[in-house]
């Protein structure tokens, strides 16, 4: 299985992903976005909250977690195609025809999971309570 994202200032929303998408399958690889790309991806200037050593540190110790591997890139899609997942799952806020990657894991027979999100749960949401 595989899932992505930022998981700054991790929260109950990203253990929920992380948990359903362990429920998937036996070993559940996480990518993560590099400092860089979380800054092309727009999320603000002061994004990430957590440099990418500490996010992929954290999310290493979880259960859930089997192996963390940072990416560069501005989608996951490189890292889709080397491991080739059966399953990839993300956050109810993808449909499965927006998922990156998805066609290549549909086409080998795999599945697209989507775990609802959890409601009131968002970093942005978060660091805009902190500011207030």
């Amino acid at each position: 299985m595989f899932t992505n994202g930022v998981f700054d200032l991790l929260h109950s929303g990203h253990v929920d992903v992380l948990t359903g998408a362990r429920a998937e399958g036996d070993v559940l690889v996480v990518g993560v976005n590099s400092d860089a790309s979380v800054r092309r991806l727009g999320k603000g200037e002061d994004r990430p909250v957590r440099s990418e050593s500490e996010r992929a540190y954290v999310l290493a110790s979880l259960a859930a977690v089997d192996a963390v591997v940072i990416f560069d890139e501005d989608t996951p899609l490189d890292l889709v195609t080397a491991l080739l997942p059966d399953v990839i799952v993300k956050g109810g806020d993808y449909a499965p025809d927006t998922v990156i990657g998805a066609d290549l894991v549909l086409a080998r027979g795999g599945r697209v999971v989507i775990v609802p999100l959890t409601p009131g749960q968002s970093t942005t949401s978060i660091i805009q309570r902190l500011r207030a």
